[in-house]
């Protein structure tokens, strides 16, 4: 991954490889169009989750059409 590439961090509450905790794993969208994950931190809880994820992104609402272990995602 580059500095050049868009992160997004996706909350996942008891995802399926966690099915204890909360995950947050970084996914990452590079100029060319492809796509891939990055960073990943487990927790034991929503607000560890959150202080896991860098203070100057934006939180968006999950969609309707997400996987329901997302919770959120931030950008």
């Amino acid at each position: 991954m580059s500095a050049e590439d868009l992160s997004i961090w996706v909350v996942y509450e008891r995802p399926r490889d966690y099915p204890t905790s909360y995950v947050v794993r970084r996914h990452a969208i590079s100029q060319g169009g492809s796509y891939g994950m990055g960073d990943l931190s487990v927790h034991a809880t929503l607000d560890e989750a959150r202080a896991a994820i860098p203070s100057w992104t934006v939180r968006l609402e999950r969609d309707p059409n997400d996987e329901p272990q997302i919770l959120e995602s931030w950008i």
